[in-house]
């Protein structure tokens, strides 16, 4: 499903990467353990968590993730907004919690 579907049905709010949201995803992955997300997520998940630091766009962008979906309305710290921009990394804000946004995710694209 395209990451531009999924956000418009989850109501996601887009921090940055507005124009590349053409991107297809294939999976989703839910983790918070950085080391966790680089040995087990695939490229092209969109990764959903509530870490905010800027290391988040540095695991995104080795593992070439569609993109961030941050948590209970968490807001990226200035510094990873900066960097994901740079990066060409997506960022997405949700007020939901984690178990609701992944079972929504896992409907929408399975």
């Amino acid at each position: 499903m395209e990451l531009a579907s999924i956000v418009k049905k989850l109501n996601l709010r887009v921090e940055c990467g507005k124009d590349k949201l053409g991107r297809e995803v294939p999976g989703g992955y839910v983790g918070d353990l950085l080391s966790d997300v680089m040995g087990n997520s695939k490229e092209g998940d969109l990764w959903i968590t509530r870490q905010t630091h800027q290391n988040i766009v540095a695991v995104a962008s080795l593992k070439e993730l569609a993109g961030i979906v941050l948590v209970q309305g968490k807001e990226p710290d200035e510094d990873t907004l900066e960097k994901a921009i740079q990066e060409g990394i997506i960022i997405l804000v949700t007020e939901l919690q984690t178990f609701e946004v992944t079972g929504k995710l896992y409907n929408l694209i399975s």
